[in-house]
């Protein structure tokens, strides 16, 4: 694996874990915190600033060049946050969860690549780690009611093909 590869990892990474802390942030700025699944929300954020401050040390040690998208994601990552809690808390628990069932996928297949090339440890490592986070916020919104949401399977089909592309476009751009 060379080092472009290994760049374009950790870019798009980081700006996954950037556009799930702005989600949450539209999410609560709808919600509140006498939302429904407000404190589930608040934690997962939480847990998400710590991943996207990971991989900000990450860009800066490693001199990796950040996605120059930021800004787009920024307003993208919070217009959908805000936009499925003002469908209602278990919309917003649908975006959660087609999310992270993107960023699992997503994740696995970094660390699968990873592992057949032998590179990198410690962002295989962090990787894995923050993956069972993604996994655990995934079924916490499942448990919470995604599935309730109005039009669910449209709606979660059409948020995990944006978290696609996003990924696509983050990883060159």
């Amino acid at each position: 694996m060379d080092r472009q590869e290994l760049h374009r990892m950790i870019r798009v990474d980081q700006a996954g874990e950037f556009g799930a802390t702005r989600i949450y942030e539209g999410q609560l700025a709808v919600m509140g915190d006498r939302g429904p699944h407000s404190a589930e929300i608040r934690h997962m954020a939480e847990q998400e600033e710590g991943h996207r401050a990971r991989f900000d040390e990450m860009l800066a040690k490693r001199g990796v060049r950040p996605t120059a998208l930021h800004p787009f994601w920024s307003a993208a990552g919070y217009a959908l946050g805000a936009g499925t809690a003002l469908l209602g808390p278990e919309a917003a628990m649908a975006c959660t969860a087609a999310v992270e069932e993107e960023i699992d996928k997503h994740y696995t297949e970094q660390l699968e690549r990873l592992a057949e090339t032998g590179a990198d440890p410690e962002l295989a490592t962090m990787i894995e780690e923050f993956r069972e986070d993604e996994r655990q916020h995934r079924d916490a919104a499942l448990a919470n009611g995604a599935e309730n949401a109005p039009a669910y399977p449209l709606l979660s089909g059409a948020i995990r093909l944006a978290c696609r592309i996003a990924i696509k476009v983050s990883e060159r751009i």
